[in-house]
């Protein structure tokens, strides 16, 4: 697996490459995984590739230079005899993924795990000009002449957009299988121009999260107590943390807790100070098990993103944790277990206040959704999946036989 971001940071995409590394690996398979890496990594099975010193854009380690990376992964991946080279993101690391594979004539599986058009837009400084030199600098490396991005639709009416999905469909359509965990965003990848087979395979858990979750309880608000209510992800405007916060300020009998660190890391915290009561506490970036263990005390958690977010891991970790989840987003409903959600009747701050009071005067009703949660919690582990996920291989290996 070769990945531009992995552990030590936090984050969706490396959650779910360790889910697929552990089951894989519980399976008889022997997985590796090349990535840029602040230090050597004490597992062996995790490769540290070159990587810029000094230089970690929002806060990750950087690949490079692409021509020493794609020396470098030629000759591991020729000496490991790897079968199939699986990628999961879209920069350096993974284009020097691509023209390794494609010089030892190894099949391509790449994942397409979110769209880098909206968080390129959110994050990166004048997008409008660092997005044009991101696009150029990938172009050298892989062909976007299979790109005709359709400029019609919503999310593809700016320059900025429609140069991240050409970038998005080019490296789409140079893989031998894709991998989409949603049914949304495959059917915007192929509204785009996706000619590659795509299959839709849900993320999963691996079983050392399941293990270290437990069997969970359903959740009960007992008379008189607060409704704790978690938000977790990356602080970052892509994820909507202001909705949060301004749908918290309007409820009153909540106790907020948002985990998670990024570039909106000291406006949220102003933020959250100035609300009433020590209404939210900003906990920061902290590890998967601190955010597991938060998860067995809250009462729900909040998904603030919109148009942004494929399927997020944390949704998955709270499924098999038992707690209820409200989502602002409606292409996220296809992740909730049924009768174990909520979609907020308008995306914005007032629809999610209105979904959070309703559920704060209702723990009946917040109850119900814990049981439904946790009755489903085994489609969530990464278990189910791992056989559809072989199966992606098996094709990737007869096309390139």
């Amino acid at each position: 697996m070769v990945t531009d971001y992995y552990l030590p940071t936090l984050g969706g995409v490396q959650t779910v490459i360790k889910a697929h590394k552990e089951e894989l690996e519980r399976h008889g398979h022997e997985v590796l995984v090349f990535a840029p890496l602040a230090a050597p990594s004490p597992d062996p099975a995790v490769v540290r590739m070159p990587t810029a010193r000094g230089f970690a854009p929002d806060g990750y380690p950087f690949t490079w230079s692409p021509s020493a990376a794609s020396a470098f992964l030629r000759e591991e991946l020729k000496a490991r005899e790897v079968d199939v080279v699986h990628v999961h993101t879209e920069m350096f690391a993974a284009l020097a993924g691509f023209e390794a594979a494609q010089a030892l004539g190894l099949p391509i599986v790449q994942t397409m795990h979110g769209r880098i058009d909206v968080y390129t837009r959110s994050v990166l400084p004048l997008p409008s000009v660092t997005t044009a030199l991101l696009a150029a600098m990938h172009r050298r490396r892989m062909s976007h002449a299979r790109a005709r991005v359709d400029s019609s639709s919503p999310y593809t009416r700016t320059p900025t957009a429609r140069r991240m999905w050409r970038l998005m469909v080019s490296q789409a359509n140079h893989a031998d299988q894709v991998i989409v965990p949603s049914a949304h965003f495959a059917g915007k990848l192929l509204a785009q121009g996706v000619e590659t087979p795509i299959t839709v395979l849900s993320n999963g858990l691996e079983e050392s999260v399941l293990d270290e979750v437990g069997i969970p309880t359903p959740r009960v608000v007992a008379r008189g107590e607060q409704l704790r209510v978690m938000w977790c992800g990356r602080l970052s405007p892509e994820k909507r943390p202001e909705v949060f916060l301004d749908a918290v300020s309007q409820v009153s009998g909540i106790a907020g807790h948002m985990y998670g660190d990024g570039v909106s890391r000291a406006s949220v915290s102003r933020r959250a100070a100035a609300l009433p009561d020590g209404r939210v506490t900003v906990h920061g970036g902290v590890p998967q098990s601190e955010v597991l263990a938060a998860m067995r005390k809250a009462h729900v958690l909040v998904s603030s993103s919109l148009d942004f977010d494929n399927q997020p891991m944390v949704l998955l970790e709270a499924i098999a944790s038992g707690l209820p989840v409200i989502v602002t987003d409606p292409d996220l409903a296809e992740t909730l277990p049924p009768g174990g959600g909520i979609v907020t009747p308008s995306p914005d701050a007032a629809g999610l206040a209105t979904a959070l009071s309703q559920l704060r005067d209702d723990p009946a009703r917040l109850t119900r959704l814990s049981e439904a949660a946790i009755a489903h919690r085994r489609q969530v582990a990464q278990t189910t999946h791992r056989d559809a996920l072989l199966g992606v291989y098996e094709a990737a290996l007869a096309t390139a036989r």
